[in-house]
């Protein structure tokens, strides 16, 4: 079997943001020669994430807003986390993306249904952040 690791790097310049990445995961697929597997790819940050949906701007905008529904970033008061940094919320939203996704690798590409592309959330941009991919398979 073999294993191929690469890092993906982003520094937004929004506080948040969604990425789709399916093409640079796709060309570390490429890259790595692993024709069947599997495909981890995952945020190296705790405000940041790393999820598969459809690459739609209104959904985008959805996400967005239900976020900030469930895990408001004012006042910053609220959160007990609040006392160094003010990003408590984007640490709550993280949690309700999803930390990483694992993608099947079928004859050298990624095995997706429809529509499904991989994103990378930012949560608390404006600094730079990092995204592992680790490819495993023959």
């Amino acid at each position: 079997m073999k294993s191929c690791r690469k890092e993906l790097w982003f520094n937004t310049s929004t506080r948040r943001s969604f990425t789709n990445i399916t093409p640079q995961v796709q060309d570390a697929l490429d890259d790595s020669g692993i024709k069947e597997g599997l495909c981890l790819v995952n945020a190296m940050h705790i405000s940041a994430s790393v999820f598969i949906n459809d690459d739609e701007g209104g959904l985008h905008q959805d996400f967005e807003k239900w976020l900030e529904k469930l895990a408001p970033e004012k006042p910053y008061s609220q959160y007990a986390h609040n006392t160094y940094e003010d990003n408590a919320d984007a640490h709550l939203k993280r949690t309700i993306m999803g930390r990483e996704v694992v993608v099947a690798v079928t004859d050298g590409r990624l095995d997706f249904g429809p529509w499904e592309q991989i994103f990378y959330g930012e949560f608390d941009g404006k600094r730079k952040k990092r995204v592992l991919i680790k490819i495993i398979g023959e």
